[in-house]
This record gives structure tokens, sequence and C-alpha cells, in this order.
């Protein structure tokens, strides 16, 4: 029953991380554009930002915000601000010729360790899906090592998908294919972003 319960709580949690979503195409815009170490880098502040989530929800910090309405509405204003912060920034870069785009993260803000665990932190849906998860990975009867297991087995997943994502997108033919469509992923990634942000603030008003 138990190992049930933690396959089901890693399959969650793995359908929730691959699905595409602001993390995901930044990491996936960043590794086309800067290359892999700026984009592991990234995701390496997405895992941290999970992570701290995850805590949160353990100790049940989590649900005490997502019981208090001006909480957590507050969580999603800031979070939708950052997004949109994020569309402007993706949204210029997108304007710009290629001979302006030397340097590295052009687009985005650095450093993007900071910019990983801020994207994560400022999405309030992480809050709620780790309070998912962790209803169903853990009973009041479930012993002792099962948190680890569910804290540890995540976030060894979330290195392999979101680092995935900065390898796979850092290859030689996906650089080539930004080079070409540099202009409507960075326009498609601005879009994303203003979406995102604008939904954040308008559900925490």
């Amino acid at each position: 029953m138990i190992a049930s319960q933690i396959a089901l709580v890693y399959g969650t949690y793995l359908v929730a991380t691959a699905s595409p979503g602001p993390s995901n195409m930044a990491i996936m815009a960043t590794a086309m554009r800067d290359g892999r170490v700026p984009a592991l880098v990234l995701a390496s502040g997405v895992i941290t930002g999970s992570l701290f989530w995850a805590i949160l929800a353990a100790t049940g910090i989590s649900a005490v915000l997502a019981a208090y309405a001006e909480a957590l509405s507050v969580v999603k204003i800031l979070g939708g601000v950052y997004l949109l912060y994020l569309a402007f920034r993706a949204g210029r870069s997108a304007r710009r010729p290629v001979s302006d785009m030397t340097g590295a993260m052009a687009g985005l803000p650095t450093p993007p360790y900071r910019q990983g665990v801020l994207m994560h932190i400022g999405n309030p849906k992480a809050v709620l899906a780790w309070i998912a998860i962790m209803s169903l990975g853990l009973r009041q009867d479930a012993p002792s090592g099962v948190l680890p297991a569910i804290i540890g087995g995540c976030a060894l997943l979330g290195i392999l998908v979101f680092g995935g994502y900065a390898v796979i997108f850092s290859t030689a033919p996906m650089v080539a294919l930004y080079g070409r469509l540099r202009r409507w992923i960075e326009g498609g990634l601005c879009a994303l972003f203003a979406v995102a942000g604008l939904k954040l603030i308008a559900a925490g008003r």
C-alpha cells in the first residue's frame, strides 16, 4: 500500500513537472540561446523553488497559506507581476536584431539561478500541487521514511525533467533551430509569461 501511494505521488509529480509551463519554456529558451550551463543553472533554481514548497507543504505551512485567501492572493499578485516582468524582457529580446544577442542571458534577467527560484516560488500553483502530492502520499500511520522518500524521489524526478530539458534543447540541432526561429520563440515566451502573469494577478484580486 505504501509503495503504491509513493508511486502515485511520483507519477503525479512527473506529469505536473513535465507539462509545458513558464519554467520549462524558460529552460528551453535559455538552453537554445545561451547554452547548456546557463540552462542547467536556471533548472537548478527551479528545482530549489520546488523543494522550498515541498518542505513548506510537509510542515503544513503551505496548507495554512492556501486556507487564508489574503495570503494566497498576495503570492498570486507578486508572482503575476514577476511573470509580466519576464514577458517584458522576452518581448524586448524578440525585437532585437541577431547582432545584439551576444552575451549570456540577453533576453532574461540574471543570474539564472535566482530567476529560477523566484519563478517557481512566485507560482502559487506549486503550493497547491505540493499540498495535493503530500495528501496523496502521507497518511497518519505512514512510516517515518515516507516523507524523505517523497521529497527525495520528487527532487530526483525534477532534476531529470528540468535538467533533461536543459541538455536536450542545448544540442546543436536545437541551437540551430533557435537561430532560425529566435523571434518567434522569444515572442511566444513573451506571450506565455504575459498570459500566465495576467491570470495570476486576476486570480489574486
